[in-house]
């Protein structure tokens, strides 16, 4: 299992990378689970929907329902709104 979060293109690139990295820090303070990070760039289709993508994985449906519902995960979960500074990010979550 797999949880995703898809940050939009932010409005203010330098103040969200900023944010972003001490978001980093704060996720690795909180959860001592493993995620990578996409950053999405220009191609042949223009710019991209989404500025960056966290990905992050579980080994089960129920390890990643456990962790959702810890006050440490939805600290998290709070940070990642907060420093979107170009809309919510997208929440998925896939096998």
């Amino acid at each position: 299992m797999k949880l995703v979060v898809l940050y939009p293109q932010p409005k203010d690139v330098q103040k969200f990378n900023s944010d972003y990295n001490e978001h980093i820090l704060f996720l690795n303070k909180k959860l001592n689970i493993p995620a990578d990070m996409t950053a999405f760039v220009l191609g042949p289709f223009g710019e991209p929907a989404y500025y960056k993508m966290w990905v992050m994985p579980f080994d089960s449906q129920e390890a990643l329902n456990a962790a959702l519902s810890t006050p440490e995960f939805q600290a998290v979960a709070a940070d990642a709104n907060r420093i979107s500074n170009g809309g919510a990010p997208t929440l998925m979550i896939g096998a």
